[in-house]
């Protein structure tokens, strides 16, 4: 069986996961006290043993210099996608003139991983004026709030594709 992405050894995709989930438990009670540590080593090991299976997310090959400024570059974007959701919903309830078009578009993802298109599905529910209402295969149906034709290209292009490019470079 041939993949084109990358995998870890098991012993090497718990550790991960055991780092991630002990570094949380330190943000958590931001002590240093031994008992306190080891606490959150033993807390840390017997969850990520549970769940190692289900964080596909959490991969090594993820730290790499490159993968660490596209996550700070989708940050950027994504705020960016924000602040412009945020205005644009705010002058809709100001000025009741403008238009609302509401429906409902569709588009097709390129992206393959399951962790990926939740990240998008989740980035544009939380953009105001959009709501993902479903997730099929690749294909993504999204409420929004000013429909700007029925071009499933167009709704791509104006909801996801910022996000998209962004993820691909991370998730492949």
């Amino acid at each position: 069986m041939t993949s084109t992405s990358y995998h870890s050894p098991p012993l090497v995709h718990y550790l991960y996961t055991f780092i991630l989930v002990w570094i949380l438990w330190y943000a958590f009670t931001t002590s240093l006290d031994p008992a306190e540590l080891i606490v959150g080593a033993v807390i840390a090991a017997v969850i990520s043993f549970i769940t190692v299976r289900y964080f596909e997310c959490c991969d090594p090959i993820l730290l790499a210099p490159q993968h660490l400024l596209y996550f700070i570059q989708y940050f950027f974007v994504f705020l960016g996608a924000l602040i412009k959701a945020n205005f644009d919903v705010a002058r809709r309830v100001i000025n009741p003139k403008l238009p609302i078009n509401p429906g409902i578009v569709k588009f097709e993802s390129k992206l393959n991983n399951r962790f990926a298109k939740m990240v998008l599905a989740n980035s544009i529910t939380l953009t105001p004026g959009t709501l993902t209402v479903d997730v099929k295969g690749s294909t993504f149906y999204i409420h929004w709030i000013d429909v700007k034709g029925g071009d499933p290209e167009t709704a791509y292009k104006e909801i996801a594709e910022p996000f998209e490019r962004i993820l691909l470079k991370i998730y492949g």
